[in-house]
């Protein structure tokens, strides 16, 4: 077959993909830095002629006048599996809602409930054999082109070239768009002196040859590179982040202790700098797989010593965490934080670890609380946390009783709450 012949016959323009899509259908686009932004960009100019079309994102990169713009309501309903700050914006012109989901399910939740008419992603450019690269994730991606009716691909020769299941034949795909833009980027959030206290406690908890998860943000970065004196740590996690890039040049990640694909770094996707795009390109030792495959608590706790560090927004004296609202309000999303803290609790020597600052608001409001402020979402239950730590320590949860989990939660806490959360817990008999 002449692979560059088809490739002609299938590339079209990003007004004929619009002109197909009807009033109705649900589209489904990749997350974050994956996302076919020179498509999405458009979306919101066929307003006037659809209706009730469902764009399903997740941690979209760009504010799109197809959510943002509240004329769209009726026209467009963007649900998604994680809030960005431009989500969280539109929640309130009723273009927007939110898919409650543990990560690993995402996709195998939301085939169940409905069909996709479109797929719309991005990949390199496609080689000599007729196959392209997903580049920079197959969190659900995969599992949606393989049932939608139209997968549509935008290119651009600036995305990575990536190995696991990443790969994608264009006989697999229907049409094409060529759309040569930089690669979205994730700026590094240097990490302040609380989050430096933090990853310091939290070093302490991992030994080496450990295999590890770590999110995004200032905590996160603080606990990389207070790892950096810990000796062949494997990776296994959803994002694969810059900070991972770091220790791996450090030589701390070496991938030789790990139980599952030994001398490789797993994620689902990547989302970060310049940097960690260039070396993730045409690099062996990473591979991305599909979330219901990476995330599968059981499948993460076959790892050794696996060591599942997230953040929080709130905490609750018994150990139940909010990571993802403010009440009722939807911040972020779950993501694949119950996945790892269940399957690190599943691992021989694993750890399930929550860090969150003590205080917000310049010490105003306390995240340690009696009770969850209401409406907001459970987010890890308190059946699966080993350790929340703050700046003042590290609270020990496994095994404890709610008695033992209130002192050490207190301890923990800034101390200009702790009588109030004393006296609290007493009053309703949290003990």
């Amino acid at each position: 077959m002449d692979y560059k012949e088809l490739y002609k016959r299938k590339l079209v323009s990003v007004e004929e993909i619009l002109s197909k899509i009807n009033s109705g259908d649900e589209i489904v686009s990749a997350m974050a830095a994956s996302e076919p932004q020179g498509i999405l960009s458009k979306l919101h100019t066929i307003k006037d002629r659809v209706e009730n079309v469902t764009v399903v994102v997740c941690l979209p990169m760009k504010n799109y006048d197809f959510f943002m713009d509240p004329s769209m309501k009726g026209h467009f309903l963007t649900e998604s599996w994680f809030y960005t700050a431009g989500l969280r914006e539109a929640h309130k012109y009723g273009t927007v809602s939110f898919i409650p989901n543990h990560l690993h399910l995402a996709s195998t939740k939301r085939l169940h409930y409905r069909k996709p008419r479109f797929f719309l992603g991005t990949a390199t450019p496609m080689d000599k054999h007729g196959y392209f690269s997903l580049s920079l994730g197959v969190t659900y991606e995969k599992d949606i082109l393989e049932n939608a009716d139209y997968v549509v691909l935008e290119i651009n020769e600036n995305l990575p070239r990536t190995y696991g299941d990443t790969q994608i034949h264009i006989t697999e795909v229907d049409f094409i768009v060529e759309n040569n833009y930089p690669v979205p980027e994730l700026s590094i959030v240097e990490p302040n002196e609380k989050d430096k206290i933090i990853g310091g406690y939290i070093s302490e908890l991992v030994e080496d040859g450990s295999t590890i998860q770590l999110g995004i943000g200032g905590i996160p970065n603080a606990v990389a590179q207070a790892l950096m004196n810990k000796k062949d740590l494997g990776i296994h996690t959803e994002m694969f982040t810059d900070g991972m890039v770091d220790l791996f040049e450090a030589g701390v990640i070496t991938n030789r202790k790990k139980t599952l694909w030994k001398g490789k770094s797993i994620a689902t996707f990547a989302l970060g700098t310049k940097k960690l795009y260039d070396f993730i390109d045409d690099n062996m030792g990473v591979e991305f797989h599909r979330g219901r495959v990476v995330n599968d608590p059981y499948v993460i706790g076959q790892n050794y010593k696996m060591v599942s560090i997230n953040t929080a927004l709130q905490v609750d004296l018994t150990g139940q965490v909010c990571s993802e609202s403010l009440g009722i309000r939807q911040f972020s999303g779950t993501g694949g934080q119950a996945d790892t803290a269940i399957g690190a609790q599943i691992s021989k020597g694993g750890k399930s670890i929550i860090a969150l600052y003590s205080s917000v608001k310049n010490d105003t409001i306390s995240t340690i609380v009696p009770t969850l402020t209401e409406g907001a979402a459970v987010t890890l239950s308190r059946n699966d946390v080993d350790y929340i730590v703050t700046e003042y320590g590290i609270a020990e949860m496994r095994g404890r009783s709610i008695r033992d989990r209130v002192r050490n939660l207190i301890n923990i806490a800034h101390p200009k709450f702790r009588d109030e959360l004393r006296e609290k817990a007493k009053e309703l008999m949290i003990w």
